[in-house]
C-alpha cells in the first residue's frame, strides 16, 4: 500500500491524501487551503476564474492523474471526512464519475451552505458512510469512527490494504459534546496500526481547551448578570457551541433566538440524525424564530414559501427583540446588522464572540464587532474554545493506539511530533510517495 500526502504536511488546512494499492486508489480529503504559501490568508476568488489545468500549474489545485477528468488509472473513490471547507472545498473540480463518500449529516450541511451563502459546492449523488460500519472500494477497505470535532458529523478512518494498517484521524478533539466518543476509541483501539496519520493544528501552544460545560457556565454566568439583549456570534454550523447557547439560555430563563438560517439547519439536521438538538418546534417553548430578509428570501427562493412559513408558530419580530431586549439570547452573524441598525433599545448589552478571534480582521466580522462594540457600547466577552485536540489530547490518541509509526499532517509544527509523543516519526513533504 502506498500513501501520498497531496497537501497538508506543512499547513493547516486543505487536506489531501492519497493512499493506493496495485488495483485501487482513493482520496481522503480535498481541501481548500486555509493559507498562501507564505501563510498570508488564502483567498480563492482570486483563482475561480482559472481553469482546471491553469490552477494545477499554480499549485492550487494538486497535479492528481485519474481526479479531473477521465483516466485508464482513475481515482476510485474520494472521501470526506468532514464538512469543513480546508476539508471539501475543492470537490467541484472531481471528474463526476468518481463516487463520493461522506456522512449523511454533513452532506446536509453543505447543501444547506448553497442555500445561505455564496458558496455553489455541491456533492450531487453521493455514497453514505456511518459509524464503524466497513466500506469496500477495490481491495481497499476503509473504517469510520465518528470524531468529537466543531464540525457536525466528522469522522477518522482505519484504512486497511495490502496487509497495511493507516489510521487518518481527521480532525478531532476530546473537549467537545462527544468527547466521550475519543475515549472509546482509545479503550478499545482498532490494533496493529502501522501508521496514524495525526492532525496537529494546536502544537506549538501550550492552553488547554475549556471544554463545552465549561463554555456553557461562563455563557450561563454572563446571561445571568445581564440587564441587557445577549448577541452570540460564533460558526454557523457549530453545533456544539448552539447547544452551550441554548443549555446557558434556557436556565437563565431567557428566549433563544435565531434567524431563519439557524432555524432551517437545525431542524434539517434533527430530522436527517433524530439527535434531540433545539430546533423551532412545540417541544422548545423558548426558541423563537427572527425573519431575517435576506435568509428569509434564500429559503424562498431554493425551497419555496411553504419552507419558510413553517416556522410562522415560533415567529418573533424586530420590534418583540427590541422591547424584550432583556430577556433575549440570540446568535447573530454579519448579514443580520441592518436588522439591528433599525433596534433603538439594545445599547449596552452583551457581545459575545465565540470564533477563533483572527477572523475579527475580516470583514463582515470586523465591522460587526466594531458596530456592537463602538458605536452601541456592548460589553465584549471572548468565550471560545477550539475544534481541535490540545497537546494531552493528541498524545492521548497516540498512546492509545500504539502505531509503529507518525505521520504529520495539518498542523504547521510537524517537527515537534517526534519529541512531544516519543514515537517513530515520518515527515513527508507534499506529493513525496512513502511506500508502506
Amino acid at each position: 500500500m502506498n500513501l501520498k500526502i497531496h497537501r497538508g504536511t506543512n499547513e493547516i488546512g486543505g487536506n489531501c491524501i492519497e493512499i493506493s494499492t496495485a488495483a485501487t486508489r482513493v482520496l481522503f480529503d480535498f481541501g481548500m487551503p486555509l493559507v498562501e504559501p507564505d501563510k498570508s490568508e488564502f483567498n480563492f476568488n482570486k483563482y475561480k476564474s482559472l481553469s482546471t489545468k491553469d490552477l494545477i500549474k499554480k499549485n492550487i489545485l494538486p497535479d492528481i492523474t485519474g481526479l479531473y477528468t477521465e483516466d485508464p488509472n482513475m481515482i476510485d473513490a474520494v472521501i470526506i471526512s468532514h464538512p469543513h471547507l480546508d476539508h471539501y472545498g475543492f470537490i467541484n473540480y472531481v471528474q463526476r464519475d468518481i463516487p463520493i463518500y461522506i456522512g449523511k449529516a454533513a452532506h446536509e450541511l453543505i447543501k444547506i451552505s448553497t442555500i445561505f451563502t455564496p458558496s455553489q459546492i455541491s456533492i450531487s449523488s453521493p455514497y453514505y458512510y456511518q459509524y464503524e460500519k466497513r466500506i469496500n472500494i477495490g481491495d481497499i477497505s476503509i473504517t469510520p469512527y465518528l470524531n468529537d470535532h466543531s464540525a457536525f458529523d466528522a469522522y477518522s478512518f482505519l484504512i486497511e490494504g495490502d496487509g497495511k494498517r493507516i489510521f487518518y484521524s481527521g480532525d478531532f478533539r476530546g473537549h467537545g459534546r462527544k468527547g466521550k466518543l475519543l475515549d472509546t476509541l482509545v479503550k478499545t483501539p482498532p490494533e496493529n496500526i502501522d501508521y496514524l496519520l495525526m492532525e496537529g493544528t494546536n502544537l506549538g501552544g501550550s492552553k488547554k481547551n475549556k471544554s463545552e460545560d465549561d463554555i456553557q457556565m461562563e455563557l450561563l454566568s454572563l446571561f445571568n448578570k445581564s440587564n441587557g439583549i445577549n448577541l452570540v456570534y460564533q460558526a454557523g454550523q457549530n453545533i456544539d457551541r448552539i447547544v452551550s447557547v441554548f443549555k446557558a439560555c434556557k436556565e437563565a430563563g431567557k428566549i433563544f433566538v435565531l434567524d431563519v438560517y439557524y432555524a432551517y439547519l437545525l431542524t434539517q439536521l434533527v430530522k436527517v440524525t433524530g439527535n434531540k438538538l433545539p430546533y423551532p418546534s412545540d417541544g422548545f417553548k423558548n426558541v423563537k424564530v427572527f425573519f431575517s430578509s435576506s435568509a428569509s428570501k434564500s429559503l424562498v427562493n431554493a425551497l419555496g414559501e411553504n419552507e419558510l412559513y413553517s416556522f410562522q408558530p415560533y415567529k418573533i419580530t424586530r420590534d418583540e427583540i427590541d422591547q424584550n431586549f432583556d430577556k433575549i439570547v440570540m446568535i447573530v452573524r454579519g448579514a443580520l446588522l441592518p436588522h439591528f441598525k433599525k433596534m433603538n433599545n439594545i445599547d449596552g448589552g452583551n457581545f459575545i464572540y465565540s470564533l477563533w478571534e483572527g477572523y475579527q480582521k475580516k470583514q463582515p466580522t470586523k465591522a460587526f464587532v466594531h458596530y456592537f462594540v463602538k458605536d452601541r457600547k456592548f460589553n465584549y466577552h471572548y468565550v471560545h474554545s477550539s475544534g481541535h485536540a490540545d497537546l494531552p489530547t493528541l498524545t492521548k490518541m497516540v498512546n492509545g493506539l500504539n502505531p509503529k509509526k507518525l505521520i504529520p499532517i495539518h498542523t504547521f509544527k510537524k517537527e515537534e511530533y517526534k519529541q512531544k509523543f516519543n514515537k517513530p516519526t515520518i515527515e513527508l513533504k507534499d506529493g513525496e510517495l512513502l511506500q508502506c
